[in-house]
């Protein structure tokens, strides 16, 4: 017996317990006695000298917030990281190369603008980026935007001139005017997004990227893959149509090559099959064996290097008619401003590309991140991609961000730092300056082959369709609406109409919050749903409203009408069914003048009431409930004394959830008040967090007859309130409610 007690008291020992007695807490007692403001005695002339107060400490801060390599590099441990870094370096370099050159083309400019694009951009972010392993650089989604951009405002209508001589030959397309243009259209655009970029990093604008939620990206990237493809077609079939862009041009696309299909060069076609089978199976490889494999095998760096040789040694360009690279000059370009005359046609396509290309870098270099424990700043990040693009932008390359292929290839090399970027640069650099003319036998169709490889991971996002059906309907609905329209109306538009989804989307969810009433668990001090839970039971007499959203302008009638239908309490019902109780009454008596008093006793409780007429709010009262002097002020005649007609006599709002509410929905709030308040219903409100409470103190909620008092801390202080308040729900009056949990 006394194991058996003492065995007991361990469990109690070891089964950490809740313990609390205290009164039941109202608002104005908990400003009143518990929470006093801390005063500020600080000016605002004070607050803005300490924010924009310099010293050595917040300069050397903001030194290396700007240039984090200085946070690093001095402590850099060669032995440990310099090897691993050269070979991610290399092996990221090797993958580049052939990118840089493919996207290019998806840019509408000549591959050479790749390979500076491949090197400028990614020597800066060295010095200004935050992520050790993410691979910037050229990247077929925003490659693709940035072509359909170039095209529209550089289409090679504008550059056909007429036969000399007054010839019958049709017009003749000017390539080296038309590529200067579009190279022209690409270096402004980029110019902007870098200023975007950089701006928002300076406003500290990281957060913009959360509006783009992953369901949006993952469904625009797809639709972007779509596209890719789309416009890889010609090259790999070898046909000659026109690059379409804006809203359907992926079907016009489609219909310009299968209308022009018989003209297929057979030639291209095979090599640029036979390479997209073997970068398949090298990826497939590259796949199953990465465990055992020191490096990747580089697929497209040796599908680059056989093609040109085999075009070479075939000439095939000449004997075949297979279209190649063409001329790639050597060196690098010196710097030039970009045409500002053409910047207000690009700022809408700006912004859309600014924003797709930092969401991109940032949630992957976040999951590099959380994978090898460190932190990358989200507001630097904006800052690095806008300073690489801009000043990158005046030596003529295009708008960059990271790539997932190079990306990942750099990081299970065992890169750990910027370092591994930094000597890809210079492998691409040396191609540029020394070894350029070699790749100018490329097959555009092998640069095709690489591109649609690339995209096999992309296309394996469609797996989030089944997946998001079995979990969320609502992402579910934004992934397909963001591919769907992002397909049909071209990146821009759709990507404009997946964020105006994804907005309505989060306004329905506030629409439509679920609501439900709340019953006790005995013992526990916990509130649960009546009907999902077969523990909670309600208190008689009493309803407790639950909805998990705020109250403002766009949900305050549903609110209102979610509450009267779950609690069952309808306060124009009631008056209605009041009003013809009354008028029976008088027509029973015989006299609409007598004085009408009777009482009506409550045969389940056993105990007498009085309840007012339906049309008399006192301005004294508070809460639905009149004071002690109200009865005195009622002449005997309106009195009325009638069989109550609802068992409910309190409303318990559950806030809990609630972050904010408006100004529409503290005049909702304050109406159903006085609505139920007519009918002898109190209404009160429970869990208010302190900021929510300001905001109703800012919107003056608190007048006439709502007063603090009104508001409890918790659901279990507003039900033990409502109980002693009507005491025929309670076996006992006590003086002072208790809180009472084990």
């Amino acid at each position: 017996m006394e194991e058996e007690e003492a065995a007991a008291g361990e469990e109690a020992e070891s089964t950490l317990m809740y313990r609390i007695e205290r009164p039941v807490y109202d608002e104005a007692f908990i400003r009143s006695t518990v929470l006093k403001r801390r005063e500020n005695s600080t000016t605002l002339r004070q607050r803005l000298a300490k924010h924009f107060r310099c010293s050595s400490k917040r300069a050397k801060a903001a030194v290396f917030s700007f240039l984090p390599i200085l946070t690093w590099l001095p402590s850099y441990p060669v032995k440990e990281f310099l090897f691993s870094d050269v070979v991610s370096g290399l092996s990221t370099g090797v993958v580049q190369l052939p990118q840089g050159l493919a996207y290019a083309m998806l840019a509408a400019v000549p591959p050479v603008y790749g390979l500076y694009s491949s090197f400028y951009p990614v020597l800066l972010y060295t010095f200004f980026g935050t992520s050790r392993h993410i691979s910037v650089g050229t990247f077929a989604v925003i490659s693709l935007m940035i072509g359909g951009v170039v095209v529209r405002e550089a289409p090679d209508s504008m550059f056909f001139f007429p036969p000399v001589n007054g010839s019958n030959m049709s017009a003749v397309l000017d390539v080296e005017a038309r590529d200067a243009r579009r190279v022209q259209v690409a270096v402004v655009l980029t110019t902007l997004v870098g200023i975007i970029q950089f701006i928002f990093g300076l406003l500290r604008f990281g957060f913009v990227a959360i509006y783009l939620t992953e369901p949006l990206v993952r469904g625009f990237t797809t639709a972007a893959a779509v596209h890719v493809v789309v416009s890889q077609l010609k090259y790999l079939l070898g046909v000659k149509t026109p690059r379409f862009s804006g809203p359907f041009s992926a079907l016009f696309s489609i219909q310009a090559v299968f209308s022009d299909i018989t003209s297929t060069n057979v030639s291209t076609l095979i090599l640029g099959l036979v390479c997209i089978v073997f970068l398949y199976v090298v990826k497939d490889l590259n796949e199953r064996f990465k465990k055992k494999l020191p490096i990747p095998i580089p697929g497209e760096i040796i599908v680059v290097i056989v093609s040109t040789g085999v075009s070479y040694g075939m000439s095939l360009s000449d004997d075949y008619s297979v279209d190649v690279v063409g001329k790639i000059p050597s060196g690098l370009l010196a710097p030039a401003a970009p045409d500002f005359s053409l910047l207000p046609n690009l700022v809408t396509d700006s912004f859309a590309v600014a924003i797709v290309g930092f969401s991109m870098g940032i949630s992957l270099a976040k999951i590099f991140a959380l994978k090898h424990g460190y932190k990358v700043d989200g507001n630097q990040e904006l800052i690095a991609l806008g300073l690489c693009n801009f000043i990158s932008s005046f030596f003529q390359t295009f708008a960059i961000t990271c790539s997932m292929s190079r990306s990942l290839v750099q990081e299970s090399t065992g890169g750990k730092t910027q370092i591994a970027g930094l000597l890809s640069s210079l492998m691409v650099l040396l191609v540029v300056v020394a070894i350029g003319f070699v790749f100018q036998p490329l097959p555009q169709t092998a640069l095709a082959a690489i591109i649609m490889v690339n995209l096999l991971g992309m296309f394996k996002q469609i797996r989030d369709i089944p997946a998001l059906w079995r979990t969320s309907r609502i992402e579910l609905a934004i992934w397909l609406v963001a591919f769907v329209a992002s397909v049909l109306l071209g990146l821009d538009y759709g990507l404009l109409v997946a964020l105006a989804f994804a907005i309505l989307t989060v306004i329905y969810r506030t629409q439509s919050p679920k609501s439900a009433v709340l019953g006790h668990v005995p013992g526990t001090g916990l509130y649960c749903d009546v009907e999902e839970y077969e523990e909670a039971a309600e208190y008689e007499g009493i309803k407790i409203f639950h909805s998990n959203s705020s109250i403002y302008f766009a949900n305050s009638d549903l609110y209102v009408n979610a509450l009267k239908e779950k609690t069952g309490v309808d306060p124009e019902a009631l008056q209605a069914a009041r009003k013809a109780q009354r008028k029976k009454k008088e027509n029973e008596n015989g006299t609409h003048n007598s004085s009408l008093k009777t009482s009506c006793t409550d045969k389940e409780r056993g105990v007498t009431h009085e309840v007012l007429s339906y049309n008399h709010v006192s301005e004294e009262q508070r809460n639905g409930q009149l004071g002690d002097g109200d009865s005195e002020t009622l002449s005997e005649e309106e009195a009325v004394f009638l069989h109550p007609l609802s068992d409910v006599h309190s409303i318990i709002l559950d806030w809990t959830p609630a972050s904010f509410i408006d100004s529409v929905g503290a005049k909702a709030i304050k109406q159903v008040i006085l609505e139920y308040a007519a009918v002898d219903v109190q209404v009160v409100i429970a869990g208010c967090s302190r900021n929510l409470l300001s905001d109703l103190d800012a919107l003056q909620f608190f007048s006439g007859v709502m007063t603090p008092e009104m508001v409890f801390p918790t659901v279990h202080d507003a039900a033990l309130s409502c109980q002693r308040s009507h005491p025929a729900c309670a076996p006992t009056r006590a003086k002072t409610p208790q809180i009472h949990v084990e």
